[in-house]
């Protein structure tokens, strides 16, 4: 630690840090436009300015220098440093003059207004008037993509956009053109950017030069309720902001939670939101001769008892992959008092099985953990496409060097180089052989995950032990380490495994009920499931999807904004996503459906409120009541796993996400998404040509 002397306050510092960072912790507010704490230093704004004493006679720009770099005083004082001087004063308001000469007067018709950083240090330094009357510079807007709108005229070229792009993204699409005053920020050509978390420029930008294009001119901040959420688009569980105006959910914005996203979300996380809008189920239906017909609660409810009543214990439920822990504990209650075993959350067929403990099928590693690594195998996955703020951790450590990455299972682009060993399983069992294997021994935190498009196939529980066994013979587990993990894609799995959704004993997997197992089948928000025809089908859920077009009766259920419920994700964090918005019309949240419904159906549900349902599930699962937290796995699980054997399929592993836009009835009502996916899709389609 250093010592240093800031605005006549002493503390000790790190070396390393900037001289920005150390006004920071000394409580000082450092005003900044190119200077982001995740990207690299540019130093190009000026704007950071403050007066280093014993330095040279001018102010220093304090992102650009770090402590170790300061002289101390003749006699061996700290360093000293002035954040409110004259000088530091008088350099700020002639850098804001300079910025402003060019920069177009939009505030009062800007979609950045009330959010840009160059309004409000202009409210600090700037002056109510101009000393330059020449033309300000005027720039052509560029069309970069469905998502994101630009009007360049305003940008003060301070680069984040562009290091974000080449360093977080790793899809390095924006750069610069031209020089001085003719300097232009734009892609190739023009040509729509192409990464998945591009939006976060958006955020990044501190004037209004990229904005949200779905969003444009929909609202100002003032206007909204700002309501701290969690996402349920993938497993990751990233930490969101919901903004409401009235009953409606006008945006999705970031927030920071460095154990799980950073400050980081998908573009799929933010731009789902008119999918919120559209196809939404908002009363109930009964199918009649072929067609479902408008029809009242106490209908819907009258028709499912009759089938009920009729199909004794040969009743089914499939839980989807948006639903919360609490409906899926009610609906998991209400089976077991009609005296069924037939439940199952796993649509896909994956092998994850809470008989074989927590540890073999969570991200045992943690997501913040992935920077500990320094050997990575990854098997059956496509971290790009089924968690993409998790890939950006990945290419984070990544580029910090000595990062040895290799891949088992489909070719893909993953924003960072790796060694590519094989397809399929036949490979992962010759891993001991392969090259790559050499340098996975040697590492001392190596780290697998394994994708969910290796475990969805009928040898899924050999691949999850031969993955097992690769992680005890190479030193994956080790003390204060547990490298083995495995990537779910779907929010409400590691939930459904925590509470045991699975098949009791004697009962049918999701694919046995839903080839036509059971009489009557319960599908909660399951839209990835093809149901056979002869079950008579009950669908609780959100949008006019594959679930309600088979539906005999469809009861409206609430959307993740809609709700309060409990989520855990990948790695096991408990986590809440608090209700925002109020569902459409006579939708009701799930486990009041199925409390109701419970009534009806003469197996009453202990339980008439929120409340008391999660004291019900915090009694029968403890570990639920502790958010924010992991109840880590025991890597004895993984060592049992590693024993189960089994024959395995040579052919290669699948992606379980083949469209990245369009995984879940949310995405796929979504207008925005559906562009994406076209302009995806189109993408790769001229690549392959």
């Amino acid at each position: 630690m250093t010592k240093v002397i800031i605005d006549g306050q002493e503390l000790d510092v790190p070396p390393e840090y900037t001289l920005l960072q150390a006004c920071e912790a000394a409580g000082a507010e450092i005003p900044r436009f190119c200077y982001h704490e995740r990207l690299s230093i540019a130093g190009n704004c000026r704007m950071c300015l403050i007066e280093v004493k014993g330095g040279p006679p001018k102010p220093v720009a304090s992102c650009a220098q770090n402590i170790r770099d300061l002289r101390p005083g003749p006699n061996g004082e700290p360093p000293q440093m002035f954040t409110k001087s004259p000088m530091v004063k008088k350099a700020r308001e002639g850098v804001m003059e300079f910025l402003l000469v060019n920069h177009p007067l939009d505030c009062p018709i800007c979609d950045q207004g009330g959010e840009c950083d160059l309004q409000d240090q202009a409210m600090a330094y700037g002056h109510d008037g101009s000393r330059y009357q020449e033309n300000k510079r005027a720039v052509e807007d560029k069309y970069i993509g469905p998502l994101v709108k630009t009007i360049m005229t305003r940008c003060i070229h301070c680069t984040r956009c562009i290091r974000f792009s080449q360093e977080i993204a790793g899809v390095p699409e924006l750069g610069a053109i031209g020089r001085g005053e003719d300097m232009e920020i734009t892609t190739y050509l023009e040509h729509a950017m192409t990464s998945e978390l591009q939006s976060n420029v958006v955020d990044l930008c501190p004037v209004g030069a990229l904005t949200s294009k779905p969003y444009a001119f929909a609202a100002r901040p003032w206007e909204l309720n700002k309501t701290q959420s969690v996402d349920v688009m993938d497993a990751v569980g990233s930490a969101i902001r919901i903004d409401t105006r009235g009953r409606e959910v006008m945006r999705i914005l970031p927030r920071n939670n460095d154990d799980v996203n950073e400050e980081w979300i998908s573009d799929k996380t933010r731009h789902v939101v008119d999918g919120l809008r559209t196809q939404r189920l908002d009363q109930p239906y009964i199918r009649t001769n072929g067609r479902l017909r408008p029809a009242t609660w106490a209908e819907a409810f009258a028709a499912i008892a009759d089938k009920v009543k009729a199909a004794g214990n040969n009743v089914g439920a499939i839980a989807g992959d948006l639903a919360g822990v609490e409906e899926m504990f009610a609906l998991k209650d209400l089976m077991t008092r009609l005296g069924s075993a037939n439940i199952d959350a796993r649509q896909d067929g994956a092998a994850v099985d809470p008989a074989w403990g927590r540890g073999s099928y969570i991200f045992n590693a943690t997501i913040a953990g992935i920077e500990k690594a320094d050997a990575l195998l990854i098997i059956g996955a496509n971290p790009r496409r089924e968690a993409a703020v998790l890939n950006a951790r990945i290419r984070k450590r990544w580029r910090a060097g000595n990062f040895p990455v290799a891949l088992i299972g489909e070719k893909a682009d993953l924003t960072y180089t790796y060694d590519y060993l094989g397809a399929g399983a036949e490979t992962l069992a010759g891993f001991g052989k392969s090259k790559f294997a050499e340098a996975f021994k040697a590492a001392k935190n190596p780290l697998i995950i394994l994708g969910a498009g290796a475990l969805a196939r009928k040898d899924g529980a050999t691949i999850a032990s031969l993955a097992a066994k690769a992680a005890t013979e190479f030193g994956v587990i080790a003390d204060g380490w547990n490298g083995f993990s495995v990537l779910q894609s779907a929010a409400s799995r590691v939930g459904a495994l925590d509470i045991g959704f699975v098949p009791g004993k004697g009962g049918k997997t999701a694919a046995e009920m839903a080839a036509g197992g059971t009489n009557v089948l319960f599908l909660l928000g399951a839209d990835e499931i093809d149901v056979a025809a002869g079950s008579f089908v009950v669908y609780i859920g959100t949008h006019g999807d594959k679930g309600a077009h088979r539906a005999d009766v469809i009861l409206p259920g609430a959307a993740y904004p809609e709700k309060s419920a409990i989520y855990v994700n990948t790695e096991g964090r408990v986590q809440m996503a608090n209700r925002a918005a109020f569902p459409p019309g006579e939708a009701r949240e799930d486990w009041a459906i199925l409390r109701a419904l419970s009534d009806v159906l003469g197996q009453k549900l202990p339980y008439d409120s929120l409340g008391s349902l999660r004291q019900a599930l915090f009694a029968a699962y403890p570990h639920m009541m502790r958010l924010d937290q992991i109840a880590a796995g025991d890597a004895a699980h993984v060592s049992a796993l590693a024993n189960l054997g089994g024959s395995f399929d040579k052919a290669g592993f699948a992606p379980p996400v083949g469209d990245f836009y369009l995984t879940n009835p949310i995405a796929r009502a979504s207008a925005i998404m559906a562009e994406c996916s076209a302009l995806a899709n189109g993408a790769a389609k001229t690549a392959a040509e």
